[in-house]
């Protein structure tokens, strides 16, 4: 008996898609990101702020590490993210000033936000240049993807810079009847707001964004094992109906 091979349905795949629509390079990213944050909020709490900020250097330096072991290859976005991360934790460490840490965020989003706008305006879409083996989009898909992240980097950098002025680092606040410095105030608003926004807007948009996708390379091979499934089964339903043709024909 002949039977048709079985292709694996992409259902199942989709439905993993649709709730958690960020692959391991994906994730690893975003926790290379917001990681060397948390670790930097806890050895602040327990030490003071340039131990802490050794911490977010240390921690930076090693999810850079881990992400070229793991993909062999630097990865671009997170690899300029980190350097600019050292490079202002290294000027807080040699001043003492929590300043260049906190507006290193300010300085980098606001940049990086203006370097999106250019590069939609002269049609060289940098996030399409970066992560294009990793999401599958149209051009218009890409750019809205890239136009509504510039936007998003505008807010929380006006957004980090009211932080930063409204609590001073060398007052004591109290918070929900704790009492926090103006610095631990700023951890904790980055750990507790901007990284759940983040990753909440990350989440929305990536869905939303899958009006726009394209065939990825794995559906191209559901789609040839199905057209495959169907070219088999035809010839095997036309040898079963003409074995059992003769039988019919003495019968008659």
């Amino acid at each position: 008996m002949i039977s048709a091979p079985q292709s694996k349905s992409p259902s199942s795949a989709s439905h993993k898609r649709r709730f958690f629509p960020f692959n391991a390079e994906q994730t690893i990213n975003i926790l290379s990101e917001f990681g060397p944050l948390a670790t930097m909020f806890i050895v602040n709490a327990l030490y003071d702020i340039n131990t802490g900020t050794w911490a977010l250097i240390l921690t930076t330096m090693l999810a850079v590490a881990v992400m070229f072991y793991m993909f062999g290859r630097p990865p671009v976005f997170p690899l300029i993210a980190s350097t600019v991360t050292i490079v202002f934790g290294a000027l807080t460490i040699i001043t003492g000033d929590p300043m260049w840490v906190q507006i290193k965020v300010t300085i980098f989003n606001a940049m990086f936000a203006g370097f999106l706008f250019i590069g939609l305006w002269l049609d060289r879409n940098f996030f399409q240049y970066v992560f294009g083996k990793t999401f599958h989009y149209t051009k218009q898909g890409w750019n809205t993807f890239t136009r509504s992240f510039a936007w998003f980097f505008v807010f929380t950098a006006v957004l980090n810079e009211v932080v930063r002025l409204t609590f001073h680092d060398t007052q004591i606040y109290n918070i929900l009847g704790h009492e926090m410095s103006g610095v631990n105030i700023w951890i904790a608003f980055k750990i507790a707001l901007i990284m759940p926004l983040s990753g909440l807007y990350a989440w929305l948009l990536t869905r939303w964004m899958q009006r726009h996708r394209l065939p990825t390379p794995d559906e191209d091979g559901d789609a040839s094992a199905l057209a495959a499934t169907a070219a088999t089964a035809q010839p095997v339903a036309d040898l079963r109906h003409a074995a059992a043709r003769p039988g019919a024909d003495s019968q008659a």
